[in-house]
């Protein structure tokens, strides 16, 4: 594909009307049985690839979904907007090719990926050979709402979660049907979410932009929205936030200054915190952490104590929980060796 034909920097999954069936993204898998993957884990704060491993290939496409798994994230993450054929159709979006965001990112893969649509994104995380969460946004719903009509007088929310019924997202938080496919909803709209919640009780995570943006649809402001009466309120509809990280520890002249108290807040109203965007970049670090993306994450995860980070480079997450969280299981098994060791020892002791 020619390169005037590029679409970037923002791209986006579509939610198209009258999709066929799902295609097939396998991804190499030591397991042989696909019924019985190894689980989500839920020990640790989640690691969420922003849009996929888009650090390293281009945002919100197959190959970045798929680089992500592979890297070990928990969630892929993604923008899922509206489209008719009125409009486009499916065969004319999908000869758009994507390149890389950011030029200081690796350029190789330029024009080399189509976009892709809602279900194609849900298949790779079906398709993958552990259990991989999705985290799907509701992108911009006051305007969809606006220019695309349906037939049926539905919204694009009542076809966003037909989407996830469809392949069987289904259950609230930690429930035996979530963890079998695990999803969190999101949207910076306050209305869409509470518009959502009388639709599936998956949970549904409240975005929160910067402090000069009020939201799209309420026009609140940021204060007003992260008020103890408004996490209150927001509880009933919402397990969690997802918050700017620099609204949480404010940033003068790229050092950081005191935390807020929003994540002790609302983890006192039973809500999780799920920041973004982390990025391993210079010019994206903060200067306390003295170029290290792995300090910014122990920054975050032990300091701060958020629930769940949403990163543009899965991997290097990844190998930092690794290296340093705490697994239950691993504690069992250092106990069980203890004990037999124990039983070996103890005849020669009483000798």
């Amino acid at each position: 594909m020619a390169s005037s034909h590029c679409f970037a920097p923002f791209v986006f999954l579509l939610l198209l009307v009258g999709c066929s069936g799902r295609p097939f993204y396998p991804l190499p898998s030591k397991a042989g049985d696909p019924t019985n993957r190894q689980p989500l884990q839920t020990y640790r704060p989640y690691n969420i690839a922003h849009r996929g491993s888009n650090g390293e290939i281009p945002e919100e496409t197959a190959a970045a979904y798929m680089r992500a798994i592979k890297e070990g994230a928990d969630f892929i993450e993604t923008d899922i907007l509206s489209s008719k054929d009125v409009d486009f159709t499916t065969k004319e979006l999908k000869k758009l090719r994507v390149k890389q965001r950011y030029p200081f990112r690796d350029q190789q893969y330029n024009g080399k990926y189509p976009i892709i649509t809602f279900e194609e994104f849900i298949s790779i995380a079906l398709d993958s050979p552990r259990v991989v969460g999705i985290y799907p946004e509701i992108k911009n719903p006051v305007l969809i709402n606006q220019h695309v009509k349906w037939a049926d007088g539905k919204r694009f929310e009542d076809r966003f979660v037909e989407t996830l019924k469809k392949y069987g997202y289904k259950g609230s938080y930690l429930s035996k049907d979530w963890l079998k496919q695990p999803a969190f909803i999101q949207s910076f709209a306050p209305t869409s979410l509470v518009y959502v919640s009388n639709l599936t009780d998956l949970p549904k995570i409240f975005l929160i932009d910067d402090v000069t943006v009020p939201t799209q649809d309420t026009n609140q402001s940021y204060w007003e929205i992260t008020s103890d009466p408004y996490l209150d309120y927001i509880k009933d509809y919402v397990v969690g936030i997802g918050p700017w990280k620099d609204t949480i520890v404010p940033v003068v002249n790229n050092y950081l200054q005191t935390p807020t108290d929003l994540v002790s807040r609302a983890h006192a109203h039973d809500l999780q915190v799920h920041p973004y965007t982390y990025r391993n970049e210079n010019s994206f670090l903060h200067l306390d952490f003295h170029q290290d993306p792995y300090a910014e994450y122990n920054y975050w995860i032990n300091e701060i104590g958020v629930d769940g980070l949403f990163t543009d480079f899965t991997g290097s997450l990844h190998n930092f929980q690794e290296w340093t969280s705490f697994n239950e299981s691993d504690d069992k098994n250092a106990s069980s060796l203890l004990h037999q060791i124990a039983s070996m020892v103890s005849p020669y002791k009483k000798a």
